[in-house]
């Protein structure tokens, strides 16, 4: 049994990660471990985790590694598995060459998504891009998202992950996002959904604030950024390609459409702390779990790792400007 382990934590537009490298595939995370490590009291904090592990020592990436050394293994917060992260893949790709585990440059990464290209420039001021394929509109169109009292309809875009992308004219209007807006009908999302609030401001200008699956209103979420923008061309009457900038309550991402459909995503990534944690005591009533010892499961975990109030993100959005 491990008695320490080391982690890194980065974030991108300050949606924050912890990183663990797994070279042989022996962290075995349950859920109550993920949500003991992402815990902002009794933990390290972050909206996500995500561990690094070889494709070819990992049996549900082993088919990609032809295409790319390592596999992003993503979990929410709540403990539950991600397929694709457009924030936290920037940030595991800064790990890798940070650890020196990739060299900057172009490099190719598996995730449950399927492989996905990073480029990573020498200079760690500059953003990272990411190569997002092309999102799908999987349907219904009778998507409707509650919240702050009023409904509104939204559209269903998957990005490897599902969203919901819905329109307003005042990013206050949702309210106080303390608990999942509900999404009608709810058998579109069997495995739950990202919701996105999208004010327009220009052709190629979005503002965001987004409540991600698994986790609660989160600063950022690059995924969501690539579905408003979708969502944005499908509804409009605006620009279909170029450079669209969205900004979001930790800072401002770039979607580029290309001809094909295809979303390029960039935005600010920065590893903040590398550190040693001891394998045991992980949860907030300190009790062990998972790989760390027997016990306590993970439920009710999702609520205490709600990462920061709503009220506090709006009111960081709208003092930026």
């Amino acid at each position: 049994m491990l008695n320490t382990f080391s982690f890194t934590k980065g974030h991108g537009a300050q949606n924050d990660f912890l990183v663990l490298t797994d070279r042989d595939n022996q962290l075995q995370l349950s859920p109550a471990d993920v949500v003991a490590l992402c815990h902002r009291r009794t933990g390290i904090g972050a909206d996500g985790l995500l561990r690094a592990v070889p494709t070819s020592r990992t049996p549900e990436a082993v088919a990609m590694a032809h295409g790319a050394d390592w596999f992003m293994d993503y979990r929410n917060a709540d403990g539950s598995l991600g397929a694709m992260c457009g924030n936290g893949i920037r940030v595991f790709a800064r790990h890798l060459v940070t650890t020196q585990l990739a060299a900057p440059g172009r490099m190719t990464i598996a995730t449950r998504a399927g492989i996905r290209t990073v480029h990573v420039p020498t200079d760690d001021s500059r953003d990272i891009q990411v190569e997002m394929g092309r999102p799908t509109l999987p349907g219904p169109d009778a998507i409707t998202v509650t919240a702050g009292g009023s409904s509104r309809p939204a559209v269903h875009v998957d990005v490897g992950n599902p969203h919901a992308v819905a329109f307003v004219d005042d990013l206050n209007h949702p309210g106080p996002l303390d608990v999942a807006p509900v999404v009608t009908p709810a058998d579109a999302y069997p495995h739950g959904v990202t919701v996105e609030f999208v004010h327009r401001r220009g052709p190629r200008h979005l503002d965001l604030r987004v409540y991600e699956r698994g986790v609660g209103e989160t600063s950022a979420c690059g995924t969501g950024a690539c579905a408003a923008v979708t969502a944005h061309i499908l509804t409009s009457a605006g620009p279909r390609t170029g450079v669209f900038r969205v900004d979001v309550p930790g800072g401002t991402l770039h979607v580029t459409v290309h001809d094909d459909g295809t979303v390029l995503l960039a935005g600010p990534t920065r590893i903040v702390a590398t550190g040693i944690r001891p394998a045991h005591r992980l949860t907030a009533a300190g009790t062990s779990t998972g790989l760390f010892g027997a016990g306590a499961g993970a439920e009710g975990g999702a609520e205490e790792c709600r990462p920061r109030s709503a009220s506090l993100v709006a009111t960081r959005l709208t003092s930026s400007r």
